[in-house]
């Protein structure tokens, strides 16, 4: 059956719609995006209607929480960095987990060179599926501060100002206060924590991946939805942990100390996030397939965990993504000429959008621009992540 215009079918009508309604979709994913905001890359943005109060003068005490497993050579290379944090007071918790290399004689070392560096230990042989969980139990039970700042031994901060930029996340205004002013009130915080560049293919995707899951659940933070963050830039309130049970529930998972913590506990009304370029840390990235596949298979291992609204969310983009390219297969393959330069049209269109909104985040995140090589990702990261979620995961620590 034709309309006699332009010789389109109404299944072309109908496929072409289709595809207008998925891409328009795909837009709202993307524009919220854009809502996690910076300023020649050095302010952060905050939850809607937050502000930063530049005049307060309290700076809170802050604990900076450290789980080591075999970290002797990062510890070494990383720990000065967050000893010279331009920040009045605060401490750097390193637990030793477990460790069988010279890790604990690095502690050792540097927490008879500052007093600021404290140190505990998981016992050995705990019987809990994940070990990295009970030190971080065990770091906050030892905590002198009301704030927890987590962190891992091969990052970086990329400034001194990287403990106060994430503290600048827990302030919001307070009427309450004279002249407005601000008041820490929030309880989470997430940050950004960025691998450093490698010219290797498989580096390539962990910058893409990376990015995007980045831009992904800040997005959702902003719009007034978190459900994760990411233990190498972590913040929370330490009466917040305990008074959530913190890992209680989920000691037997072997991952999830950051992700799940945060799907568990964090809301519109009390999660910030900062991601201004001062406040990211910078890790070390895996170098061979292997390693990443086992990483991701850890990561994605606990998504069953997550809530079912977060679970609802997450799947929104996969979902929306590989029906775009579904029809724009079928309008290529059996559409009318007019309704493949349609798909056509639609297919710039996104991939234009794509290229504006993740460059934009990797200029102001400092990861390398991307080029069209995002199409393969954007095809075949999420199969890849769909095997890597329902494989089994049978790792440690």
């Amino acid at each position: 059956m034709s309309l006699g215009i332009f010789d389109i079918s109404i299944a072309d009508v109908c496929l072409v719609g289709a595809l207008v309604l998925v891409f328009g979709y795909e837009v709202y994913f993307y524009l919220r995006y854009l809502w996690i905001r910076s300023q020649d890359g050095a302010s952060a943005y905050r939850t809607v209607g937050d502000l930063q109060d530049a005049s307060l003068q309290d700076k809170p005490g802050v604990s900076v929480v450290i789980c080591a497993h075999n970290e002797a050579y990062n510890l070494q290379a990383y720990i000065q960095s967050l000893l010279t944090q331009d920040y009045p007071e605060y401490e750097v918790i390193i637990v030793n987990d477990g460790s069988e290399d010279a890790t604990q004689l690095v502690i050792e070392h540097y927490a008879l060179l500052d007093s600021r560096v404290r140190t505990t230990y998981v016992p050995v042989g705990a019987r809990v599926g994940s070990t990295k969980k009970l030190g971080l139990t065990l770091a906050a039970k030892a905590a002198k501060y009301d704030y927890l700042l987590l962190t891992d031994a091969d990052c970086r901060p990329e400034s001194k100002s990287w403990i106060s930029e994430m503290m600048q996340g827990f302030r919001v205004q307070d009427a309450s206060l004279q002249d407005g002013a601000s008041a820490y009130r929030k309880e989470v915080v997430l940050g950004y924590g960025a691998y450093y560049v490698e010219d290797t293919m498989l580096n390539r995707v962990i910058q893409y991946e990376t990015l995007f899951n980045g831009l992904h659940y800040l997005g959702a933070a902003v719009a007034g939805k978190p459900y994760m963050g990411v233990g190498r830039n972590l913040a929370y309130r330490k009466d917040t942990f305990f008074e959530h049970g913190g890992f209680s529930d989920m000691m037997n998972d072997r991952a999830g100390d950051d992700d799940l913590f945060v799907n568990k506990v964090a809301t519109g009304a009390n999660t910030a996030v900062v991601c201004s370029r001062e406040s990211l840390t910078w890790s070390i990235p895996k170098t061979r397939w292997k390693e990443w596949w086992q990483q991701k298979q850890r990561h994605l291992s606990v998504s069953h965990s997550y809530s079912a609204r977060s679970r609802r969310h997450m799947v929104k983009e996969p979902l929306a993504r590989g029906l775009f390219y579904a029809l724009e297969i079928v309008l290529f393959v059996v559409g009318s000429p007019l309704a493949m330069c349609a798909a056509y049209v639609m297919l710039l269109l996104r991939l234009g959008m794509q290229l504006w909104v993740l460059n934009r985040g990797a200029r102001m995140f400092g990861q390398p621009r991307m080029g069209l090589e995002i199409v393969c990702y954007d095809i075949l990261l999420p199969p890849i992540t769909l095997a890597a979620m329902t494989g089994k995961w049978k790792g440690s620590w």
